[in-house]
């Protein structure tokens, strides 16, 4: 029993096995092939890892950090979330904005509208709809404020994104705000120094700050705004 845990706490590229990962069915084929054991059936294998809760065919993703950079980057956003700028607290009217774009959304339009709930019924929805296409759905959402501020494009870019910059720039409080802090990712829209020299030629009163690379959970548009679909568009 001990030894087939053993085996299950290995990756099977080390028994040369050539499994991304384990099943119990494997475990018991491998286990008994090699010697461990005479026979043993696949679900005894899963008694056995159950006792330690061992579930080998389960993974998580994960990613080393490769921007050389990346606390320092990482550090200016958290700084930004807690309204802290090269040290200095934000004033009143500054303002910290995470945008973010989820290309390919389905657009899609129920058949028949919904039906309101009553006394001890709920709501109903009709589960056909029509397709309308795929959507970009942009969005700055202000970090303080909660607030979304968001446009649907045909797709995404420089000018859609510019777009969104538009819209939000040419707003209050954001219009006559002492300064406002746009944290993005470094998507093709809006990457490295000439975006950030774009942005501030449009608006002098902007400052964009980028995301170290493959830190998207710290985009709280990306984390907010995580959906897959519009319905009813």
């Amino acid at each position: 029993m001990a030894e087939v845990k053993a085996l299950a706490c290995e990756l099977p590229a080390a028994s040369g096995t050539p499994l991304a990962r384990w099943t119990c069915p494997e475990l018991a084929r491998h286990a008994a092939a090699s010697g461990i054991v005479a026979a043993v059936s696949a679900s005894t294998v899963r008694r056995w890892l159950a006792n330690d809760a061992l579930k080998p065919w389960q993974h998580r993703s994960w990613i080393f950090p490769r921007d050389p950079h990346f606390a320092l980057k990482a550090g200016r956003v958290l700084d930004l979330y807690q309204r802290t700028w090269e040290g200095e607290p934000l004033s009143a009217d500054e303002y910290v904005l995470s945008a973010d774009e989820k290309p390919g959304v389905q657009a899609r339009m129920r058949t028949h509208l919904p039906l309101p709930p009553g006394p001890g019924r709920a709501m109903r929805a009709e589960s056909e709809y029509a397709r309308c296409g795929t959507l970009a759905y942009l969005a700055a959402y202000d970090v303080h404020r909660a607030r979304v501020l968001g446009r649907c494009e045909p797709s995404t870019g420089i000018k859609p994104f510019t777009a969104l910059v538009d819209q939000v720039m040419s707003a209050e409080p954001y219009a006559s705000a002492r300064r406002v802090f746009w944290v993005v990712d470094n998507g093709a829209s809006h990457r490295n120094w000439a975006a950030a020299a774009r942005l501030r030629d449009a608006y002098p009163n902007t400052q964009m700050v980028h995301l170290p690379v493959h830190a998207s959970w710290l985009n709280c548009a990306s984390m907010r705004f995580n959906q897959d679909e519009l319905v009813g568009v």
